[in-house]
């Protein structure tokens, strides 16, 4: 029997990435990168070869079930994991953990976003590997660190202990000695000065069991919560028991939950291209770019116009004259044009869209 497993995480609604990212078609469900796949269908198809498609599980939002059947068809009723309210990542993972533990209690498990960008799939595949042989043996819990390229508030940081020489290139795993999550602009500057930190990538390996004690001891409620379902995972009472269960939960991130926590955390240091794709100017970052470094996906006349994202249909025509430094953004009758600097307002645009009245949120 394989024992690895693959938990994608697809609930998010991915605000940030208005107007194409909406309440009821999140970015993951697009085809952000202009590649003819969904972040999704891009996700499930890194983890090819990882393990079998029977032990790919998704957890999302019941609101977004039918997505996930429409673009991962191969996908039967009981791998979409279906969350009746958002609770963060902590109890999304326990979750699916609990549920896989009681079909294999050797399950040996890679959590991951459904809505990150990895350019080198194959570095990345071999990254999850020595994971898996580490946490197939070992009770630890094991995230995958990115070098930083600037000092970023919106991710977690890892401070880990160097391993004489080697310093991690060897792939293996290295002690963790503090996580942080989301630290202030100066704390975070601090962070990248000093060069013992890696960003947080939010995926993550460890084996069933070891994930289950986290939880007992870091998050007993969580645990208590769902190990009552135990005896209904797979059977037709889970729907009704994963309702009640969520109502119980209260909303924490695994980062908050567990990782800051736990005293058996390691990271493999990693490149394989990542990109977290919160926002648009991390889009820009990782799209090709035109002699004028102009980020294009759209059927465009552009003239005097440089460092832009630009994305609409195909069948607009985009006529931009003068504009340096610029998201312009068009989907489903919402068009926005936002200095890239002031990405951060993106989510107060939507938040005052709503207030209007708006149906396009």
């Amino acid at each position: 029997m394989n024992h690895t497993y693959v938990i994608i995480m697809a609930g998010g609604v991915g605000t940030r990435f208005w107007p194409f990212s909406r309440t009821n078609n999140p970015k993951q469900f697009h085809d952000v990168l202009g590649t003819g796949r969904t972040m999704l269908q891009q996700t499930v198809d890194r983890f090819d070869g990882v393990c079998p498609p029977e032990n790919i599980y998704i957890v999302t939002s019941d609101k977004y079930k039918e997505l996930c059947q429409q673009q991962i068809p191969s996908l039967t009723d009981d791998q979409i994991l279906c969350e009746p309210i958002a609770r963060n990542t902590a109890p999304c993972i326990a979750y699916a953990c609990y549920k896989i533990a009681q079909r294999d209690p050797q399950a040996n498990i890679v959590v991951s976003p459904a809505d990150h960008v990895i350019l080198k799939e194959e570095e990345f595949r071999r990254t999850i590997g020595t994971a898996l042989q580490a946490t197939a043996d070992q009770d630890i819990l094991v995230t995958l660190g990115i070098k930083p390229s600037r000092p970023d508030t919106g991710y977690g940081y890892i401070q880990y202990i160097p391993d004489g020489d080697s310093d991690g290139k060897n792939g293996r795993p290295l002690r963790v000695k503090t996580f942080t999550e989301k630290p202030h602009l100066e704390l975070a500057k601090q962070f990248v000065d000093s060069g013992e930190f890696v960003w947080n990538a939010g995926i993550f390996v460890w084996n069933v069991q070891a994930i289950m004690a986290a939880f007992r001891k870091y998050l007993p409620e969580t645990a208590e919560v769902f190990e009552e379902g135990t005896p209904h995972y797979t059977t037709d009472k889970e729907t009704s028991f994963i309702d009640k269960a969520y109502s119980l939960c209260k909303s924490i991130s695994i980062d908050n939950g567990i990782m800051e926590k736990a005293d058996n955390v390691y990271v493999v240091l990693s490149d394989f291209g990542w990109s977290d794709l919160g926002t648009w100017k991390s889009l820009y970052e990782v799209s090709g770019k035109d002699e004028h470094q102009n980020a294009v996906d759209a059927h465009t006349m552009l003239y005097d116009t440089q460092n832009c994202i630009i994305k609409a249909p195909k069948d607009r025509l985009v006529v931009v004259n003068g504009l340096d430094g610029f998201i312009v953004a068009e989907y489903d009758n919402v068009l926005m044009i936002c200095r890239k600097d002031d990405e951060q307002k993106v989510k107060q645009f939507v938040a005052e869209a709503k207030e209007q009245g708006a149906t396009f949120v």
